[in-house]
């Protein structure tokens, strides 16, 4: 069945979720995290896009861009090429890294644009990964307040008022707002472990630290420790989702 068409945006701007082949994790640790925005800045410039916020969320990304002069495809194959050669020599791998394709939305007024920052900058709160927008290292809602870093901030901001003091003041007081908006969902799956307990079980039963070391057991001590954690209350999705290892091995196992 051929995909459905992407849809297009009038205004060129769109909102992007990238997220890892099998759900599994793209970041690591802080160095993965990093280099990905050095990446993300260094493809900018090549590309002219504009960026209007950005999160990073250990297995997907969320980004909110404006296309000037390159299209969509173009953009993010540059982005991942360089990202996944780099990941790939750090972590001794091979293969692809992200899901195939990309998912956006249009984003063709400028309440909407709002919510989608809001709902981005929201994202590591949902999650539980922090207690408020401003405690998460690894979004753009920080660059809103320090006017440093790869951010395009300004047209963002002037929605909110045409003067400089006031429109930061309305900005924070947004992001301190509950919204229910779904953008972008990942449909993700409720799991009894958080994924820092299944973390410590993994490198209890078999001392990996991450999905690369997983892949890297041989068959008989991999195919042990997957019904090893089976066993310790992981859920399939997230066995296959924290070491790499395919749904269907995962569930064959």
């Amino acid at each position: 069945m051929p995909r459905a068409a992407r849809k297009k945006s009038e205004t060129g701007i769109y909102h992007i979720m990238l997220r890892g082949i099998n759900r599994q994790n793209i970041f690591e640790d802080e160095e993965d995290n990093e280099r990905f925005l050095q990446i993300l800045q260094e493809c900018k410039a090549v590309s002219g896009f504009k960026l209007f916020a950005y999160c990073l969320m250990g297995n997907h990304i969320h980004l909110l861009l404006k296309v000037e002069n390159e299209g969509l495809e173009q953009i993010f194959r540059r982005i991942g090429a360089r990202f996944v050669y780099w990941y790939n020599w750090k972590y001794k791998r091979t293969g692809h890294l992200f899901q195939d394709r990309f998912k956006s939305e249009p984003i063709e007024n400028e309440s909407y644009l709002l919510t989608v920052l809001r709902y981005i900058h929201q994202n590591p709160l949902k999650a539980s990964l922090c207690k408020s927008v401003d405690a998460y290292k690894w979004s753009s809602y920080k660059t809103y307040l320090n006017g440093n870093g790869i951010t395009d901030i300004e047209f963002s901001l002037s929605i909110f008022d045409e003067d400089k003091q006031r429109e930061l003041e309305q900005f924070i007081n947004f992001h301190k707002e509950e919204s229910e908006a779904q953008c972008l969902e990942l449909d993700e799956e409720t799991y009894p472990l958080t994924d820092d307990e299944a973390r410590k079980i993994i490198m209890k039963v078999c001392g990996a630290k991450n999905a690369t070391n997983f892949q890297g057991l041989d068959i008989k001590k991999r195919d042990k420790a997957l019904q090893s954690l089976k066993e310790n209350g992981l859920s399939i999705r997230q066995i296959a989702r924290l070491t790499g290892v395919s749904f269907g091995i995962a569930r064959k196992i």
